[in-house]
C-alpha cells in the first residue's frame, strides 16, 4: 500500500470527509482491521482565505509548496490537495515537489467520461468557477463541456460556501437555494452537475436531485484509495 499525502485544512471540515472516505475505501477493499496509510498537513485557512480575496495567489502558492514539502519529506508518495479552489496554484506545488498530485479536475473528469457526460455544470468557490484554471483543464484534456451558473447565482453559491459551510453552519434555505440553482443549469442543457467544492455536499447530496451529481470530494478520495493500492 502507497502512502496517500493529504494537504488539508481548506477547510477542515472537508477535509474530515477526505480523511473518512480514504479508510471507509480501503477498508472496503482489503477488509479486517486495514486503514490507508496517510500524511496529514493542515494549514490554517485563515491565511489561504487572505490570499484568495486579495488576489495574493503567488502567495498562497508558495505557503502550500512549503506545506507539500513536508508532506513529501514524511514519506507520502502522491499528494491530494483536498480543496477544489486551491487546484489554481497546483503548479506551484508541483515544481517544489518530486512526488506526484492527484488532480482533483482530472479524477472528475475521468468519471465524467466513463459515464458518457458531455456538457457539466459546475458549482464552486467564485475562484473555481470564474477562473480558467478548473473549467479549461476539463474541457481542453477531456473535451467535456463545462457551463456556470450567472454572476447573481455564482454570488450566492460562494456566500453560502463561506459564511456557512466552512463554518461547520448547514442551512435549509441554503440547501433550497443550491437545488434551484442546479435546476437552472439542467434547464440550460447540463447532463451532470460538478459539486466543485469539497464543502458543498455537507448539504446537498444525490438524494436531492435527479440530475447526476459528481461530488469532487468522494470521486478525489476513491481515485487515491485505487491509486494507494493499485486498483484498476
Amino acid at each position: 500500500m502507497k502512502t496517500i499525502g493529504l494537504l488539508g485544512g481548506m477547510s477542515w471540515e472537508s477535509t474530515l470527509s477526505y480523511y473518512k472516505a480514504i479508510n471507509e475505501g480501503v477498508k472496503k477493499e482489503l477488509g479486517g482491521f486495514h486503514s490507508a496509510k496517510i500524511v496529514l498537513y493542515s494549514v490554517d485557512f485563515a491565511e489561504i482565505e487572505e490570499f484568495q480575496n486579495t488576489g495574493q495567489w503567488d502567495k498562497a502558492g508558495n505557503l502550500l509548496a512549503e506545506a507539500a514539502k513536508g508532506v513529501q519529506c514524511a514519506g507520502a508518495d502522491f499528494l491530494l490537495l483536498c480543496t477544489n479552489t486551491m487546484h489554481n496554484v497546483v503548479s506551484q506545488i508541483e515544481e517544489n515537489i518530486d512526488i506526484p498530485v492527484l488532480h482533483i479536475a482530472d479524477a472528475t473528469a475521468e468519471e465524467l467520461l466513463r459515464n458518457d457526460v458531455k456538457k457539466a455544470g459546475l458549482l464552486g468557490t467564485k475562484f473555481t468557477m470564474e477562473h480558467d484554471f478548473y473549467k479549461n483543464r476539463i474541457r481542453e484534456k477531456f473535451g467535456i463541456e463545462v457551463i456556470i451558473p450567472g454572476e447573481d447565482e455564482r454570488n450566492a453559491v460562494n456566500d453560502i460556501i463561506y459564511d456557512e459551510l466552512c463554518q461547520g453552519i448547514k442551512n435549509y434555505t441554503s440547501e433550497e437555494k443550491i437545488l434551484e440553482i442546479i435546476k437552472s443549469l439542467r434547464e440550460d442543457g447540463a447532463d451532470a452537475v460538478i459539486l466543485g467544492c469539497t464543502e458543498i455536499s455537507m448539504i446537498i447530496g444525490q438524494e436531492d436531485t435527479d440530475i447526476p451529481l459528481y461530488d469532487t470530494t468522494l470521486i478525489h478520495a476513491d481515485a487515491a484509495v485505487k491509486k494507494a493500492l493499485k486498483v484498476p
